[in-house]
């Protein structure tokens, strides 16, 4: 199984939606919330974007609306 770490923000509408995604495809998946201190700016120095959702598979990082995403994890996880 993929490794899988996810970058979301407290109400963010599309991070709950790759949230859900994942969970309904039983993917277990660390989360970091880039309010926290230095989580936004761990986000920026390893992979150029620090605005959640940042969803990461196997160290590829994937970043934009849930919908942006959406095409790229059905491919990692079989949607």
């Amino acid at each position: 199984m993929a490794k899988v770490l996810l970058y979301t923000s407290p109400g963010c509408p599309d991070c709950a939606a790759v949230k859900r995604y994942l969970e309904m495809r039983g993917v277990a998946f660390d989360e970091r919330d880039v309010t926290a201190p230095g989580v936004a700016e761990e986000a920026k120095s390893r992979y150029g974007v620090r605005v959640a959702p940042i969803t990461v598979i196997d160290g590829g990082a994937l970043y934009g609306t849930f919908a942006e995403q959406k095409s790229r994890l059905d491919a990692a996880f079989g949607g």
